[in-house]
């Protein structure tokens, strides 16, 4: 079976999780790389609804290993209770997961940090989910961060722990915070790790040895292009590399062994948080909100929304050397008679066909659109590729030739069953 990597071709919630879902029944194992307890995956099975934050969507196979890997950073208090969450409702987790021993741990006064400095950055704010998902990647990149392996050493874990919330209270205390007691967040913590650490293993080993079997791996990308470190909107991104070069880096998996990666995209764009997003537009964002759709599945917050946009679908391709398409949310556009597409950025005498990387000149570009005729018929009920209306069709082989990739699957629905393979 075929290593697939899953990337976000746009600013995350492009319905990865689905399309997860659906790809899993095609491999063996799932592993999330990256990201933290500040994503959610929303996937409907038989309309009951799972929202996962830290588990990969795979958990709801009972056949599937699935595992968090080392690029991952895990808030333990939330890991646990989105695991007993599951099996209270009949979720197989025992057997299943595998949680990376090198993974970094959050702790409270990462989020502690990370909304004291949202709120000194007043009007510059990035729009983070106050997780503390950021402050816990620097203490990993300053080599001051504690790992899993760590929680789960008793004696060890006790040390460092009153070590770090000591020189972290100083911090806080500066920033006009109250200081966290590590009595408390020793205790809290003491009993997760007990719970999570039959869990724990070296998932890198693990992986290995999937691949020597051929099982299949796919690799559960969280967020979206735009919110890399590197190649996002930047400082508007998240922490970690959101890109599939983050798949191996965060599982130890060599690129040598990926087959394909799939990109997942919207009909349309949306983004959540502060940042450039320049084909947004207050006419579809009202439309598709009337609807019911494009709240934030960890958040809760309206996100943003706008056209399709072709110029950072494309750059996206390229980041990422995705070969696949799937296009999610078909059906939101369902009642327009006009459908634009952005096809340039123009800024003063220049027009880019690719997305500038110095921000102050993307939040003032001016998006150059195409039109489309719509189709003014439910997508919803088609199963297949010709059930389609024409320009339907025609309008997912324009974005998809704009995008620079092979249009593989479209979602005309949340249900797993409402998936249409090309």
């Amino acid at each position: 079976m075929a290593n697939i990597i899953l990337v976000g071709a746009q600013w995350g919630d492009e319905g990865k999780g689905k399309i997860i879902d659906v790809l899993t029944d095609k491999v063996g194992v799932v592993v999330r790389t990256q990201g933290g307890n500040n994503a959610g995956h929303t996937v409907f099975i038989n309309d009951e609804k799972f929202v996962l934050h830290l588990i990969p969507s795979g958990i709801l196979r009972k056949d599937k290993k699935c595992v968090i890997g080392n690029g991952v950073v895990i808030d333990p208090i939330g890991l646990c209770e989105e695991m007993e969450g599951l099996k209270k409702r009949g979720v197989k987790i025992d057997g299943n997961l595998f949680i990376s021993e090198t993974a970094h741990i959050v702790f409270p006064y990462h989020r502690e940090l990370d909304s004291q400095r949202e709120v000194l950055k007043g009007k510059n704010k990035i729009g983070t989910t106050k997780r503390g998902i950021g402050p816990a990647y620097a203490d990993k990149a300053s080599r001051t961060g504690l790992r899993t392996l760590d929680l789960i050493n008793k004696e060890r874990f006790k040390e460092l722990l009153e070590a770090r919330t000591n020189e972290n209270n100083l911090i806080l205390k500066t920033l006009g915070a109250n200081p966290l007691s590590f009595k408390e967040v020793y205790e809290q913590y003491s009993v997760a790790a007990k719970y999570l650490k039959p869990y724990v293993t070296n998932t890198v080993m693990l992986l290995q040895e999937e691949l020597q079997k051929e099982t299949g791996i796919l690799f559960e990308g969280a967020q979206g292009t735009f919110l890399d470190i590197d190649h996002g909107t930047y400082p508007y991104v998240t922490s970690s590399n959101t890109t599939a070069g983050g798949a191996c880096t965060g599982s130890g998996v060599p690129p040598t062994c990926i087959d394909y990666v799939v990109g997942v995209m919207k009909a349309y764009t949306t983004r959540v948080g502060e940042g450039p997003l320049p084909s947004e537009n207050s006419e579809i964002a009202d439309l598709l909100h009337s609807m019911g759709r494009e709240f934030g599945s960890t958040t809760g917050r309206p996100r943003r929304c706008g056209w399709f946009d072709a110029v950072s679908t494309s750059y996206a391709v390229k980041i990422n050397g995705i070969s696949k398409l799937a296009i999610t949310n078909l059906d939101g556009l369902d009642t327009l008679g006009v459908i634009k597409v952005c096809v340039g950025y123009k800024y003063g005498s220049t027009t880019y066909n690719y997305v500038p990387s110095d921000i102050n000149i993307l939040t003032k570009v001016e998006p150059v659109y195409a039109e489309f005729e719509g189709w003014k018929k439910p997508t919803i009920g088609a199963s297949n590729w010709k059930e389609l209306p024409l320009n339907a069709r025609k309008y997912l082989r324009a974005i998809a030739e704009l995008s620079g990739a092979r249009l593989n699957i479209v979602s005309v629905g949340p249900d797993r069953k409402q998936t249409i393979f090309v």
